[in-house]
């Protein structure tokens, strides 16, 4: 295991900075690796690692949710909030129409294995995103109009709803029937989340300030780390409490780190932020190698041209959701096209559930991880590179905030 870790590290950091001096995103050359050194090519990870692998994907995940509810500002978040919550499922809805429109014709599925398909695939990844718009937080490029804040905030919902639609169709795929009550998940999640995560955050605050007024200054090194180990027991949660209730744990990470950065000093939360920076640099690493290590590259070689065809024409669709979100708003053109890029992104969601319809031994259980497979391969890179190269051009710089 140790040296996996070392291959992922070293390999992944050198890789990556090669990509970099490109002018590429650095998450090309990890991918890259992750794809060479996992299972499917050279098979130089130990099983041990790629066992826990979603686990370790959480992690990293998690780290940068914490920060990016550090950096959120609420007030910004109230402007847009609106297109925010339309972000947070219109898109997705538009994208799995495209699935339902042209699967059947393009890759000879059902229309419910059709629905599977674009539920698997509709996902954004927060991976990707939520870095970059966090980031352009700190740049303060295009948080003017609260861009970054309506993407990250939209993204991070985008998740459970694609989820819950996913679980639905599967059902209905293997003959049951859908349930009213699949659907009512999706507030209560979102509601329960965030509910969740403004207590822990309040219990926290109230636990530093008691340590302080006493005498008992706790570091931030020590509030970071307490930080983490609280997500990790609300991401827990979730998983406990779903066959009873539906509760996001990643919304309640993130309302957590918002209500700490709202109730302490601006100098304590930055500093926090800051510490969770330079966590990201090695959890970065980890997810986007241990990503590439679940791409099982022989699907694509089975996928054919049609695949590619049908990724497009669903991100064709998706970039009409988006636009559609934006009416009303104060966005210009390039602005707008710029959040149609940010929502391109395909791969943590991809990686975790691309592969559940085989192993349920649905019929299209192997074109959907074919799919999967290629639209974390073409999207990735290509959101990554677009959202890269675009913001400082289209988006309007803010610092004199």
């Amino acid at each position: 295991m140790l040296l996996s870790l070392a291959i992922v590290f070293l390999v992944g950091l050198s890789v990556s900075a090669i990509v970099q001096q490109l002018k590429l995103p650095r998450i090309i050359g990890m991918l890259a690796v992750g794809i060479i050194t996992g299972p499917y090519v050279l098979d130089l990870l130990d099983p041990s690692i790629l066992g826990i692998s979603s686990e370790l994907r959480q992690i990293a995940l998690i780290i940068i949710l914490i920060k990016a509810g550090l950096s959120l500002d609420l007030s910004d978040l109230k402007k847009v909030g609106r297109p925010a919550v339309m972000m947070s499922f219109v898109p997705a809805c538009f994208e799995i129409l495209g699935y339902l429109c042209f699967a059947p014709i393009l890759l000879n599925v059902s229309k419910i294995e059709a629905a599977v398909m674009g539920a698997v695939l509709s996902a954004v990844s927060p991976a990707v995103v939520v870095p970059r718009m966090v980031k352009l937080i700190e740049e303060k490029l295009g948080t003017n109009k609260s861009i970054p804040q309506m993407i990250l905030a939209g993204a991070s919902c985008d998740d459970i709803f694609v989820i819950v639609l996913f679980s639905t169709f599967v059902t209905m795929a293997q003959g049951g029937s859908a349930q009213i009550t699949d659907f009512l998940n999706i507030p209560i999640s979102i509601i329960l989340g965030i509910a969740l995560g403004i207590i822990t955050g309040s219990v926290l605050f109230i636990l530093f300030e008691k340590c302080y007024q006493t005498q008992h200054k706790i570091r931030n090194s020590t509030k970071a780390l307490i930080l983490l180990a609280t997500a990790f027991v609300l991401m827990s949660v979730e998983t406990a409490l779903k066959t009873h209730i539906s509760v996001s744990g990643l919304l309640a990470v993130v309302a957590m780190a918002c209500v700490i950065k709202i109730k302490t000093d601006k100098s304590v939360s930055e500093r926090l932020s800051q510490k969770f920076g330079k966590l990201w640099i090695a959890a970065e690493i980890m997810l986007f190698v241990l990503v590439g290590a679940a791409v099982d590259i022989r699907y694509t070689l089975t996928a054919g041209i049609s695949a590619i065809i049908m990724i497009f024409i669903a991100l064709a669709f998706r970039a009409i959701g988006v636009r559609f979100c934006m009416i009303g708003t104060n966005l210009s053109f390039k602005e707008r096209l710029f959040c149609i890029i940010a929502y391109l992104p395909k791969a943590t969601v991809q990686a975790a559930i691309g592969s559940v319809p085989l192993s349920l031994g649905l019929p299209c259980g192997k074109i959907i991880l074919s799919v999967a497979v290629l639209a974390i391969l073409f999207t990735a890179p290509l959101g990554a590179i677009g959202i890269d190269a675009t913001s400082r051009a289209w988006l309007s710089s803010n610092k004199s905030d």
